[in-house]
């Protein structure tokens, strides 16, 4: 494991970033994409193993950690990310790369890969739903509509609120609900990550995420209008693409694999075992699909 400094880039969409750089200038690029709600550090023992060969970029994403952290929800559509991702790469003299993406990473490296295929080569993800299947599974699937009522709690105005009456050692407890990820987080992984969320302005920040997303939650009783695109065509993801699910995951349920293999035609899925929070949980067994999928494609 390795804890790498931080460079702090100012970009033109109006962000500082802090960003984790390892390995050969002259590499080929690798540019990850953490989730809610941690950093840079999700990567760091995929990091690790690959900065011999590659040129790892791995940035706290606006609004964590010590990035920054504009105003206003507007500020977190998913949007403002991809251009981050964009200017990023602009700023770093990185044309085409490899968009590696985890929970909320993951969300953006679909859409980064949608609609900048030009600059996104590989995609590899691990537990990161598909735009499409997330969406129509939150209307099919009992079970992830269920998984997925977290997200309208965050979405509430006074959910930060709710979170200090609770505590953040409440809030850590019942974040990381799985055994499999309590049992990894180590004393001082835990410091990190409460100092992180508590960071001025940071907890609103990640939550805003969630609040700006156009993401539809139908609520466990009743129903609402299903989105048109739905019963519509769906552009492909024409990258090679390394799909990771851990099938254990407690917020992403296995039917967000459904269909995933006609939305994504050059796709390499691996199932297995495990809990949500793949690239420290398991980081070996991740690291294994990548070096297999790095290698063929």
């Amino acid at each position: 494991m390795m804890d790498l400094p931080l460079t702090r880039i100012a970009l033109p969409t109006g962000v500082e970033l802090d960003v984790a750089i390892t390995g050969p200038a002259d590499a080929p690029p690798l540019i990850l994409l953490h989730g809610f709600p941690e950093s840079h550090r999700t990567w760091r023992y995929v990091m690790a193993h690959f900065a011999d060969r590659y040129r790892l970029i791995a940035p706290d994403q606006r609004g964590f950690a010590g990035s920054s952290k504009p105003e206003g929800v507007q500020a977190y559509q998913p949007k403002n990310m991809v251009a981050d991702l964009l200017a990023l790469a602009d700023h770093l003299g990185v044309d085409t790369f490899t968009l590696v993406g985890h929970d909320w990473g993951g969300a953006i490296a679909w859409m980064a890969a949608l609609n900048h295929p030009d600059r996104v080569k590989r995609l590899i993800m691990a537990n990161a739903a598909h735009p499409f299947t997330y969406q129509k599974a939150l209307f099919d699937d009992p079970d992830q509509r269920a998984s997925a009522q977290y997200i309208t709690e965050m979405r509430r105005p006074d959910f930060e609120e709710i979170v200090e009456q609770m505590g953040w050692d409440a809030y850590f407890d019942s974040r990381f609900a799985e055994p499999s990820a309590v049992s990894r987080i180590t004393p001082q992984e835990r410091s990190i990550y409460l100092a992180q969320w508590q960071t001025p302005g940071a907890f609103t920040a990640m939550v805003n995420w969630y609040r700006a997303s156009p993401l539809i939650v139908p609520p466990l009783q009743g129903e609402i209008d299903r989105p048109a695109y739905l019963d519509r065509p769906f552009p492909p993801v024409t990258q090679p693409t390394l799909l990771y699910w851990a099938m254990d995951d407690y917020a992403l349920r296995p039917s967000l694999l459904d269909g995933i293999e006609t939305l994504v035609p050059d796709l390499t899925l691996v199932k297995a075992p495990g809990g949500h929070f793949v690239p420290w949980e398991q980081p070996d067994a991740l690291i294994a699909a990548i070096e297999g999928f790095l290698a063929a494609r």
